[in-house]
């Protein structure tokens, strides 16, 4: 059986599964409020079992498309005032916490594991069957970050299944230093022969800091699940970035749908906490954003955030809400040309 024919077979199983489940499986999720959230059974690997979830917020008015939205490494989803922002525009709005990250994450696992990205493409088709199974044929796929590069590389691959647009938020296309890319290469080897080696992911704690309640920022989230300090990776993990990034650089043009790639206006590397924080990215190279999401697909829309964070849609209120409202116009737009 070639390799095509096993991901039908996987598919077909995943969509014959959420046939089965009842609504009662989706419960109130730790947001609170209108969220919710359910489990996705995804099996055994290399680590024992594992599980993806899915949360929605679904606006009060029925809504033509729905945003599957996923999120970056050390991270999961808890970006409220983005799902609103999406319900209130008239979007179904849901998000993928992946398996070994967040709600997902099981007693005993490392957390962000990883050896190969094509490990989530089953998580993205349980959430997409899930959606479509509610009536939402129109998708539209959100990533930030790392989960930037994981929804690029799922429709790189697959060809994204009737995904009609993608929105990048500060995607992870590139190493953020130079001198990193060397090392890289070294150790993605390494990583096919001893996965679970850990290393260290960085240091300091300014990122996370500048959006934290308590202490420069104004957010709230689990720093158990979205650790303040950098979160140790191993060798497997670098060998999977390293091997979806070399995908989408060597396969140019691969994502025919419209894109729209945000990125701040510049880079900041910093240890401590610094005003300068708060209005830069603090984790990627928005260099190598710019230049390598322009390299996704025919069809890239790019815009600078001045003043925006790693993760725009965290960035000061004066900045998001343009942003926002740039996304609306956009994804109108869009939307519209697309429209069967």
């Amino acid at each position: 059986m070639n390799s095509l024919s096993k991901r039908l077979l996987t598919i077909i199983a995943i969509a014959l599964t959420a046939i089965s489940v009842s609504a009662e499986q989706w419960h109130r999720d730790t947001l609170g409020g209108e969220f919710q959230s359910r489990f996705f059974d995804q099996g055994v690997d290399y680590s024992g079992p594992v599980r993806s979830t899915l949360v929605r917020l679904i606006p009060k008015h029925p809504a033509k498309v729905a945003v599957c939205y996923i999120h970056g490494f050390n991270d999961y989803f808890f970006q409220k005032e983005m799902a609103q922002q999406f319900v209130d525009h008239d979007y179904a709005f849901f998000a993928i916490d992946l398996r070994k990250y967040g709600r997902s994450l099981m007693s005993g696992q490392k957390r962000c594991q990883v050896r190969n990205f094509e490990e989530y493409f089953n998580d993205i088709d349980s959430a997409l069957t899930e959606i479509r199974s509610e009536g939402y044929e129109r998708i539209v796929m959100m990533g930030h970050s790392t989960g930037g590069l994981v929804a690029s590389f799922y429709l790189a691959k697959t060809g994204g299944h009737g995904i009609e647009a993608l929105l990048l938020n500060s995607p992870f296309l590139d190493w953020k230093k130079k001198k990193m890319e060397c090392f890289v290469g070294a150790v993605s080897g390494m990583g096919r022969l001893a996965p679970n080696i850990g290393i260290s992911s960085g240091k300091g704690t300014a990122y996370g800091e500048s959006l934290h309640k308590d202490y420069h920022g104004e957010w709230d989230f689990d720093t158990v699940w979205k650790s303040i300090t950098p979160t140790r990776v191993d060798l497997g993990w670098i060998r999977a970035v390293n091997s979806a990034q070399n995908y989408l650089k060597h396969h140019r043009d691969r994502i025919k749908i419209p894109i729209l790639l945000m990125y701040s206006e510049k880079s900041v590397s910093s240890v401590d906490w610094t005003p300068e924080v708060d209005s830069a990215d603090a984790v990627l190279d928005v260099e190598d954003i710019r230049k390598y999401g322009r390299m996704l697909g025919p069809d890239v829309t790019s815009i600078m955030v001045r003043g925006g964070r790693h993760d725009l849609v965290l960035s000061k209120k004066d900045v998001r809400e343009p942003l926002y409202t740039y996304i609306f116009q956009w994804l109108k737009k869009t939307m519209k040309t697309t429209e069967p």
